[in-house]
Parts: C-alpha cells; structure tokens; sequence
C-alpha cells in the first residue's frame, strides 16, 4: 500500500546537521500521521505521496526552511531587571552565557507572557544588560532530513482529531546542544555538581538495585547505537557498571570489564568478563595502564560524576588511539545523587553539558550527538499505561586522535 492523501503512516524523521564542534543527529518515530489533516513543508508532503513501506525520502532544507528563519530583530538587549531572577529549589536563576531559559522569565516584552515555556538563548551577559536571541537554535543551519516509511493503512473515516504540524515536532529541542557562536555554554558558574546527598556513594549504592532504570525500547536503542562502533575482538569498559551493559548480546568482544560500586549487581551481569570496585566520586583515576581499551561506555550514568572533567581526561589516557567514550542517558535519575546542574537543563541542554565534558578535556575528536524519541512505551513496562511513550535517548560520543 503506498501513501496518499487519506492514508495514515508511521514514520521515522532523522534530522542531521553540523555544528563547529560536532555532527547531531535527532530521530523521532511517528505514528498514525494524518495526510489529510497534519502539517508538513510541501516539499515533504509531495516527496511522501505515492511512497511504500520501506522506502526513504532525503531532502535538504537551507538555513530558515525546517524552521522559521532567523531574524535580527528577535534579538534584544535587555536591562538586567528584565530577567526575572526566580528561584529554583531555594536558587536563585542567574543568566548565563549560552544557556537556554523560558521566555517567561522576560519582562517587557511585547507578546510574552509570565506562562509562556519556549525557549530563548542567553547571548550575552554584562552588569549592564543581558543580551537574549528568540531564534530558533536551528535557524542558520542546513538541515539534511531523511524519512522513513514503517507502515501505511488506509483510514476508515475521519472524525476530526489533532492537527500536528510534525516539523514543528521534530525540531523541538534540537539545537539547544550546541554553542553559541562558537563560544563554550557557561554550565560550570553557581556550584554545578554540588548534590543533594553528598553523603559516600559507596554508602548510597551498597544495596543493590536489580532493576533497569529505563524501558526495554530505550534499551534496545542503546544497543544499537553501542552497536555502531564496537566491533568482535574489542576490549571494553562499562564504566559506572550495573548489572546489565547493554551491549549487543551476539557482539563476541575480547572482553567487557565493569567498573562500579555494587558487587552483587555486577556480579550478575552475564556480559562482563571480569569487574573492579572503584567509587569515581572519591578517585577519579580508572585503575587501568594507558591504551588499555578499544571503547568506554557509560550508561545512564553520567548524570551522577561530580568530578566529570577528572574521569573524561582519564578515560581518554586508557583508550587506544581512535578509541570512542560513548555516554547515553534518558530522562530519569536517582534525584538524591544527581548533579545540580542536570535538573535545571532541558534534555537537549544535556547533551551540550556532556559534550562540553568532551570538549573541555581536549582529548576527543569526531563529537557526535544522537537522540531518539518518539516510540511506543512496551505495554510490558511497569509505567505502561501512565506513560505511553518510551523513554527517549540521549547520546554523545567522542573518539581519541589516532
């Protein structure tokens, strides 16, 4: 069955583009989109009419053309009393440079409102003003989208619904991981990885915790993306390991070590050939020889190093050269042990604190952002149907000059 006007579909958008520092890649799956009723650019509608399951459609869109275009004049210098310095958890909110907050936080401006949520860029800070960009983060870049075609039914009847403008969808949070011109997102000012409970980690994760900590398809998306770049016969490290590492099960890896802080729970995973206790927080140095290890992969764990900049220099010491350090990450932590900083960051903002991680320590080349949202939650997760969404994925990787 091909699309037509008054079929229904299931899609996958992939939106890549470039930054100065790094490559991005967004993937969102849609399902039941309306051909009579939802929104998309013309080019993609035509481009989409008469397609099969299966088949793929690549469009490029210059600058302005996926998103609205940037205009000058969503520009504006501001006094520092039109920030609205609300508290957060007992903090005040300072602007920062680079960092995205909503524009309800701005006084004096024509059509924004105390309760409006949409982002805006901080571009400049001074004692004297402050300097905020209501572009969107995507508006000078070239977007290069391509689109999957999962599944075509033909509607019954339409009884009128939700209208969805699906670029709109897709380009909501893509961006926000970058630099702004170039320049390093202040994230490191107001004490970024102080906690909640500061108290040892080795005291906090003494009891195991037998649970996977996001759904089975985010799982399987980790997979994949692991899947990319390891290869048979790596040596790899499962850094802040648990009792599951997500890595291809078929993968015949030389060897996967695990580095955590529970015995037990390493204990059962079965894809580790061996393991080390260390507590990262108190000794960021890995207890391993330099160029020990092919691949580093951290998951849904970064979120919990307070002393970041110490272990992404270190694991860069004991990879080969042109070695990767791949972190992913979802939605949800352990708030107790969370950095600060992590909860007030919108998920793409996370990935620019964790790419700046890889930045900062000036040892990784061919930086690559990737996330995933979208999918259907499994109806066998135990958050099924509260949330009827899987967890979405965030990652970022990095490779040692070679």
């Amino acid at each position: 069955m091909e699309i037509k006007q008054d079929s229904l579909a299931t899609l996958g958008f992939e939106l890549t583009w470039t930054s100065a520092v790094a490559r991005h890649r967004e993937f969102y799956f849609a399902e039941q989109i309306n051909f009579w009723r939802d929104l998309f650019p013309g080019e993609v509608y035509q481009a989409l009419m008469g397609k099969k399951i299966g088949n793929q459609v690549d469009l490029i869109f210059p600058a302005g053309e996926i998103t609205r275009p940037y205009e000058s004049k969503q520009i504006f210098t501001l006094h520092p009393r039109q920030f609205e310095r609300h508290r957060v958890k007992g903090c005040t909110v300072e602007p920062r440079y680079g960092r995205f907050y909503p524009k309800g936080l701005l006084k004096g401006l024509s059509n924004i409102f105390s309760n409006n949520l949409e982002p805006f860029r901080c571009i400049g800070v001074e004692p004297e003003y402050v300097t905020v960009d209501l572009n969107h983060p995507l508006a000078i870049k070239e977007n290069e989208l391509q689109i999957t075609v999962y599944d075509v039914t033909q509607k019954e009847t339409d009884r009128g619904g939700r209208l969805t403008d699906w670029t709109e969808v897709i380009t909501s949070g893509p961006g926000m991981q970058a630099r702004s011109n170039g320049r390093s997102t202040d994230f490191f000012s107001d004490c970024p990885f102080v906690r909640a409970d500061e108290q040892s980690d080795s005291l906090f994760y003494e009891k195991p915790r037998l649970v996977t900590h996001i759904d089975s398809k985010a799982q399987e998306i980790i997979r994949g993306l692991y899947g990319e770049v390891l290869r048979p016969g790596m040596k790899v490290l499962d850094l802040m390991s648990s009792w599951r590492s997500h890595v291809p099960g078929s993968l015949k890896l030389a060897s996967l070590v695990g580095l955590g802080l529970n015995k037990e729970e390493m204990e059962d995973n079965p894809q580790l050939t061996g393991y080390i206790i260390h507590d990262l927080n108190s000794d960021p140095r890995l207890p391993f020889d330099d160029h020990s290890f092919d691949a580093v992969i951290c998951t849904v764990s970064v979120e919990y190093m307070a002393r970041p900049f110490h272990v992404f220099s270190d694991v860069a010491r004991l990879l080969k050269p042109g070695g990767y350090f791949i972190n992913t990450f979802s939605n949800r932590w352990f708030p107790p042990k969370v950095i600060s900083i992590w909860e007030e960051l919108n998920d793409f903002e996370r990935m620019g604190l964790v790419l700046e991680y890889y930045l900062q320590s000036g040892r990784y080349d061919n930086l690559e952002t990737y996330s995933a949202r979208g999918w259907s939650r499994p109806v066998t997760d135990r958050h099924y149907p509260e949330i009827l969404t899987a967890d979405p994925v965030f990652a970022v990787r990095g490779q040692t000059a070679k």
